[in-house]
């Protein structure tokens, strides 16, 4: 949790680096989805030209569900930062983005959508990925202060793996890497605007 800490103060630095605010310069967002999925989540974006804004995204999924052979987690926490060009106007419309991200997960007895992964189901997994995409998306002004966004995102990972025999037990049986090439982004987020 030390890389928590060191992006917290890099967050921080890069917030009070940034030069005055004004109108519709810096939204604070949270991504629905996420939430949805028990994975709190906290994003800032900042207006860098007329038609540019930068944004970091954090989440973090620390809970695991049921007990014994029933148990599933998928304890992850994800780093995600993004550059947009809007087409209109920063935060109102239409944008197109260039994402990356990283992290680190711990798994178990997950059923991954389309089948990818299989092996989640039967064997405890733990690493680090790290991938990058591009991005659609749309906002729309709902008052002065709130936003609501929707975006999707396209691109490929690498991701690096420990393979074990059990969620809780067993000795390392393997490890690898798998690339990973599909939808890198789904967001319905929610922004208050300063």
């Amino acid at each position: 949790m030390r890389i928590v800490g060191i992006m917290a103060v890099i967050a921080i630095m890069f917030t009070l680096n940034t030069p005055k605010t004004r109108a519709q310069q810096v939204a604070l967002k949270t991504n629905l989805l996420f939430d949805a999925s028990a994975t709190p989540n906290l994003g800032m974006e900042l207006g860098v030209g007329k038609k540019h804004t930068v944004q970091l995204f954090y989440g973090l999924h620390p809970w695991e569900f049921g007990s014994g052979e029933d148990r599933k987690y998928l304890k992850h926490w994800v780093l995600n930062p993004e550059w947009r060009h809007w087409f209109c106007q920063r935060f109102n419309g239409s944008f197109v983005g260039i994402h990356a991200f990283g992290g680190q997960y711990s798994s178990y007895n997950i059923k991954m959508p389309l089948g990818w992964w299989k092996e989640l189901q039967d064997y405890r997994f733990e690493g680090w990925f790290v991938g990058a995409g591009i991005s659609y998306g749309y906002q729309w002004v709902l008052s002065r202060h709130f936003n609501f966004e929707a975006a999707v995102g396209f691109g490929a990972a690498y991701i690096d793996y420990d393979k074990f025999n059990c969620g809780v037990c067993g000795k390392k049986i393997d490890d690898g890497h798998k690339t990973y090439i599909g939808p890198t982004k789904a967001a319905l987020s929610l922004l208050y605007m300063f």
